[in-house]
């Protein structure tokens, strides 16, 4: 695994920094309650759905074999879950032939990858708190 500069680093910092919400689980009554709500993308917190723009997010595209064979799930279930992604915006599906047959591929687009940040954001920051509060 390539070692990261420190320049690198600083700039995942700020990007994580600026993604994670100020909102977070405080103590009321020495119970932890919500301070303010945070809202978790729900077309992304879904299994299938977050391991698509997870591995769309390491990889510029991926076909839809290769995504059925890392989810391990159905054509169908795929399918599914794709168009939800797709029909958000944070997916671009483009189809094609090899020779005669069909091939479809998938990328993430730049709102898909905001989400995808934000989404991170909200789960660190969750995290975080609940880590603070066990103390």
């Amino acid at each position: 695994m390539a070692k990261r500069t420190s320049a690198a680093q600083a700039r995942i910092g700020q990007t994580r920094q600026a993604a994670a919400p100020k909102a977070g689980l405080t103590k009321v009554d020495g119970h932890a309650s919500d301070a303010t709500p945070i809202d978790l993308d729900r077309l992304i917190h879904e299994r299938i759905r977050l391991g698509i723009v997870s591995a769309l997010a390491v990889n510029e595209s991926l076909s839809f074999n290769a995504l059925k064979a890392l989810m391990g799930t159905t054509d169908g279930n795929l399918s599914v879950h794709a168009r939800k992604l797709e029909d958000a915006g944070y997916v671009r599906c483009t189809k094609s032939f090899e020779g005669r047959m069909p091939k479809t591929d998938f990328a993430l687009t730049a709102a898909g990858r905001k989400a995808l940040e934000q989404y991170l954001g909200h789960m660190e920051a969750i995290i975080k708190s609940t880590r603070e509060h066990e103390r």
